[in-house]
């Protein structure tokens, strides 16, 4: 790892709770932005923003078109938009279709995020049902990034983390407890 730039974290069923454990963890002068990836229904999850803002000190925000990447701040995919990172640091919402049948898709976001950020990047697939996240993470790890997924012992649904462990070289396996302190040490 040469000095993260970029962490991402991508989660579905099960994830929601992870974050809300992590998030208190985190310190309040991260050198690089925290991109939230959550599978979430077009227009029921409008208050997740809110609700993470309220478990952390760092500025939390649903992102908006062409919007840069700022250092310390969180950044949550909106739902119904796939979020790609350009490689002038922003962001760009894609309405194309959905990827594992899901929309915003984690693999949309770790491999643009992977493209852009390379050796520096780290992604994070936590709980969920389906196994979007792992083509990303594979994307990641060509582009020298790093690949850490949640211990599918610990998930609340093993799925997507357990198809990761398989299929991809993962560098760390983390749980909600010492999750934090990790992304800490990573600034």
């Amino acid at each position: 790892m040469n000095g993260c730039k970029a962490l991402v974290i991508g989660g579905s069923a099960g994830s929601l709770e992870v974050l809300l454990k992590v998030l208190p963890a985190l310190d309040t002068d991260l050198s690089f932005p925290i991109v939230i990836v959550i599978h979430r229904k077009h227009g029921t999850d409008s208050l997740l923003p809110d609700l993470l803002a309220t478990r952390t000190k760092l500025k939390v925000k649903e992102v908006e078109e062409k919007e840069a990447l700022l250092a310390g701040t969180i950044y949550i995919a909106p739902s119904d938009y796939h979020l790609l990172i350009e490689q002038d640091h922003t962001f760009s919402l894609d309405y194309s279709e959905k990827i594992n049948f899901s929309r915003p898709a984690i693999d949309a976001t770790f491999q643009t995020a992977a493209e852009v950020y390379g050796k520096q990047l780290i992604c994070i697939l936590l709980s969920g049902s389906n196994s979007d996240g792992v083509n990303g993470l594979k994307t990641v790890k060509d582009w020298g990034g790093e690949a850490a997924i949640q211990d599918p012992d610990t998930a609340q649904v093993s799925y997507m983390p357990h198809q990761a462990m398989i299929n991809v070289e993962i560098d760390h396996i983390l749980n909600a407890d010492t999750m934090g302190e990790f992304i800490n040490s990573l600034s």
